[in-house]
């Protein structure tokens, strides 16, 4: 477990409060919407954010009159609420604009659900989505004068620093080049047969590890098949009190924890940084499990849909979440621990590498899955008599990471 840091300043005049408040409980989905990802070349930005949220409204039964404030996620949509408000006719609301890199969907989801535990509003709506594929954007270098990242915008990519991460992690435990890919291959192959299961999955065709293997070199040793794409994409979700979700269905998912893990970008000038795990996953992970109350999280997990942008990533985040003893994810891999059938499923839609990466929407699109899996609503996909589910989001790069970790569970 993360040792999680105990001191805090004081300041003159306040009280240091010995138990601070926990979400846990108070907040349920009692709906949930997700358009189909993939090049949506027949969808604008309005359509697919229309699709995924009446969805929502159908699945949670209400009106877009019953949504008292809303909060809207994305990254490269444009500025203001005003770009959700307007094609949902939400005249005369709260509305937020949320970014946070990869994190922005999820963070979207924590500001409906605080929202509503403040007791400012009672129905919330969180909203994530992209429109990527007009753009011709595709994750190489970007010229855009960000201030606080134009100094490496154009001197590399995020396949890049992702594979400096397997490279990383193969140093630290001993893997040649052949043992690393094989492993990594094996995560491909698992994400790409559970896409095969999702009609809503931007790539829904089988792979073999040979192909993975023998796939074109992106970033040494990133192959093709290590790589997540880039999609359009939308996905949303109702957000109520607690004491009123069974008002609205018989099965609602109540939200156990809620946490943001900001680093502070100091990765690649640290030379202790092993380039083989992201501190920032592991405080937020260890901060989650704290709130939700999770002792053992590799037991007490029932599904978990996490940031596989890269198939290294994937492997790191098996222990960085505790799902997997330091070094030893592989033996899981191997074991099948997270397939379908395994211990602990993880990444049962797809994930990012199949079921595709419009920014401001994976994290909603992961919290759609988890909110089916619990409900036994997952198709041929779902796994057996889940309980807890963990949606994980990455944004930024290892050493430089902003990191969301939310719990989700069927029963109070």
């Amino acid at each position: 477990m993360v040792e999680m840091p105990t001191s805090t300043i004081i300041r003159p005049g306040m009280q240091r409060r010995e138990k601070v408040e926990s979400i846990k409980d108070k907040v349920a989905i009692v709906g949930m919407g997700c358009i189909k990802f993939g090049e949506n070349w027949d969808k604008s930005i309005d359509d697919m954010m229309i699709d995924a949220a009446y969805e929502a409204y159908e699945d949670a039964g209400i009106e877009p009159s019953d949504i008292q404030a809303a909060w809207f996620g994305s990254v490269w949509a444009g500025e203001t609420g005003q770009i959700m408000a307007a094609p949902l006719k939400l005249p005369y609301i709260p509305v937020t604009h949320t970014e946070n890199a990869c994190a922005t969907g999820s963070e979207a989801l924590r500001g409906a659900c605080y929202a509503v535990a403040s007791g400012v509003c009672d129905v919330a709506l969180a909203l994530g989505v992209e429109k990527l594929k007009d753009t011709g954007f595709m994750g190489l270098p970007q010229t855009r004068p960000w201030a606080t990242w134009s100094y490496r915008l154009t001197t590399q990519t995020p396949p890049a620093v992702f594979a400096m991460m397997a490279t990383g992690y193969f140093a630290k435990y001993g893997l040649s080049h052949e043992e690393g890919k094989r492993l990594l291959a094996q995560i491909s192959v698992k994400s790409h047969h559970n896409a095969t299961l999702n009609p809503k999955a931007h790539f829904q065709r089988e792979i073999t590890i040979e192909q993975v293997l023998n796939a074109p070199m992106v970033a040494y040793p990133l192959g093709l098949f290590d790589c997540c794409g880039v999609s359009d994409g939308a996905a949303a979700a109702i957000v109520t009190r607690a004491d009123m979700a069974k008002s609205f269905r018989a099965d609602p998912i109540y939200v156990k924890a809620l946490q943001i893990c900001q680093g502070p970008r100091e990765g690649f000038m640290n030379p202790a940084y092993d380039f083989a795990h992201v501190e920032e996953t592991c405080r937020g992970g260890a901060a989650t499990y704290a709130e939700a109350g999770v002792k053992n999280p590799r037991e007490e997990i029932s599904i978990a849909e996490v940031h596989d942008c890269f198939s290294i990533t994937e492997l790191t985040i098996m222990e960085d979440l505790q799902f997997s003893p330091r070094g030893r994810a592989g033996e899981d891999i191997e074991a099948g621990t997270f397939t379908l059938e395994g211990k602990l499923p993880v990444n049962t839609d797809g994930g990012l590498k199949c079921f595709g990466h419009p920014v401001g929407a994976s994290g909603l699109r992961m919290m759609y899955e988890v909110y089916k899996q619990l409900q036994g609503k997952a198709g041929p996909r779902q796994v057996k008599n889940p309980r807890l589910g963990l949606t994980h989001n990455q944004g930024g790069e290892p050493g430089a990471a902003t990191v969301s970790v939310v719990i989700v569970g069927n029963e109070l």
